[in-house]
């Protein structure tokens, strides 16, 4: 309790899911405020009350972080309301299924990803380093993903995501003597509403015989038991990097994957 007494963040993709999972865990922590951004305005006000229920002061803001105007205002209005800023989490983000390979992809689809991906912490960063900077230091929390680690598929998130990591690690070294630290996280596979909700009709779990992209995750499973975590298991890792406890921690990326990342296996056809 406590480890993030006194501190303020600013979280994308706040109303739901991993982002909304810290949020919570950050007033439990203490956090004097949070400042949730969403751009689905229904689902980043039920985050509002929800995390006004366990007692944190919160302020929702609907905004699309893909746009440079539309980010600087989010900060001010969050430094407006809470009078500073020290931890930013740049969460929002994710993959299409029609993130297909490169030959195959179409430009809109590559744009979209990396604006989303990797346009958008860079736009929270430019207008809220000022403020950590202002403010004597701060964490800056970055997401990347197993898939920029490893570059299985989706090329388009694959490298916005790898991208994160080397924008990460700039971050810290340019930022360093201002007592701002800059790390990121790379989930796997997370039950979060997107996720179920795109898995939701393959209980590949279930299935003691199943067939292609079933089969592949049942594999997946055996062979990394940890593999599959709940948002919980991020937003604990998102806490401890916004907390002091981390202090020797710059420029980093945690892989939060059970392991896919660093003993890859590949699965390749029937067995």
């Amino acid at each position: 309790m406590n480890r993030l007494n006194g501190k303020v963040a600013f979280l994308t993709g706040g109303g739901a899911g991993i982002a909304k999972c810290s949020a919570l865990e950050f007033v439990k922590e203490g956090a004097r405020g949070v400042a949730i951004v969403d751009i689905n305005e229904e689902v980043g006000k039920r985050a509002e009350q929800d995390i006004k229920a366990a007692g944190g002061d919160v302020i929702f803001i609907q905004a699309d972080v893909t746009q440079d105007a539309a980010v600087k205002q989010a900060i001010e209005t969050t430094v407006a309301k809470f009078g500073k800023l020290d931890v930013l989490v740049n969460c929002a983000g994710g993959s299409v299924l029609e993130d297909v390979p490169v030959h195959e992809m179409s430009l809109d689809i590559w744009h979209k990803t990396i604006t989303l991906n990797l346009l958008h912490p860079f736009l929270v960063c430019k207008h809220g380093i000022p403020h950590l900077i202002k403010n004597g230091g701060g964490s800056i929390i970055n997401f990347s993903s197993m898939v920029g680690m490893t570059g299985l598929y989706r090329p388009a998130y694959a490298a916005a995501k790898g991208g994160i990591m080397s924008f990460t690690k700039t971050l810290a070294a340019q930022y360093v003597q201002h007592n701002i630290r800059a790390n990121a996280v790379g989930p796997g596979s997370i039950r979060t509403e997107r996720h179920l909700k795109r898995y939701q009709n393959k209980e590949w779990m279930l299935n003691e015989k199943p067939t292609g992209a079933a089969k592949e995750r049942q594999i997946v499973q055996k062979l990394y038991p940890y593999s599959v975590g709940d948002p919980i298991d991020i937003a604990n890792i998102v806490v401890f990097l916004a907390s002091d406890e981390s202090r020797m921690l710059t420029g980093t990326t945690i892989a939060a994957d059970g392991g896919r990342s660093s003993y890859l296996r590949i699965y390749a056809g029937d067995d």
